[in-house]
């Protein structure tokens, strides 16, 4: 099985992946430099798959990579990265947390309720990995895991970065009401329901929340 490692420099990450014989994939555009006697490839998408990856925005196609040597995954970024393994368990990932994975995992589209999906901060698509193997998925700050045992679990904003796909979510009023909701300044929030893991990322490390005012401050030309 391939081995990924986080590799940091300067504050920035990326994660190296070492392969021997083997065969790894990524999401499109991932890719920051690779050596060695390393092939990428890629596959047009099926008719199938088409129309889901266009309905839900996603890359339509994700390369992978196979041979002996090392490829390299970023862009860097101030983030964090965090690797999963998967015995044959299915997850359901927010939008452009997914970076790369073993071939063993079966990377695809995972569909909300509509109302959940179109007024809710995780959307209406999103993405869903299954299988055995080791996956990296990235967020702007360190994941804490939230074991649910037939419980429930509102998040206030798109914080919840992964779920197991046993968890079921949807989007609802904060309190009951909308004036009481417009007065408790929550307005809506997502809602999480029944037994499984929630990976979610409270606090942005510092680098990024850095970079976010700084971008934010950055006046932005009327012409």
């Amino acid at each position: 099985m391939a081995t990924f490692e986080i590799v940091e420099k300067q504050g920035l990450k990326m994660i190296k992946a070492t392969i021997q014989n083997e065969l790894i994939r990524s999401e499109a555009g991932e890719l920051h430099y690779m050596r060695g006697q390393v092939q990428m490839d890629v596959a047009a998408p099926t008719a199938g798959g088409l129309l889901k990856a266009l309905a839900a925005g996603e890359s339509l196609v994700r390369p992978t990579y196979h041979g002996t040597g090392e490829v390299f995954f970023g862009p860097p970024i101030f983030g964090e990265y965090t690797m999963l393994d998967l015995q044959n368990h299915h997850w359901i990932l927010d939008r452009g947390a997914y970076c790369c994975s073993d071939a063993g995992i079966e990377v695809g589209v995972w569909r909300n309720k509509s109302l959940t999906g179109i007024f809710g901060t995780e959307g209406l698509w999103q993405t869903t990995i299954q299988g055995t193997g080791r996956v990296v998925i990235k967020s702007a700050g360190p994941l804490e895991a939230i074991d649910l045992a037939n419980d429930r679990l509102v998040v206030d904003g798109n914080f919840a970065v992964a779920r197991t796909g046993s968890l079921t979510l949807t989007y609802q009023k904060a309190t009951k009401g909308f004036m009481a909701a417009a007065a408790s300044g929550e307005g809506f929030v997502n809602v999480i329901e029944g037994s499984g893991r929630v990976l979610i990322s409270p606090v942005p490390n510092l680098w990024h929340s850095l970079v976010e005012s700084i971008v934010a401050a950055i006046p932005v030309s009327s012409s």
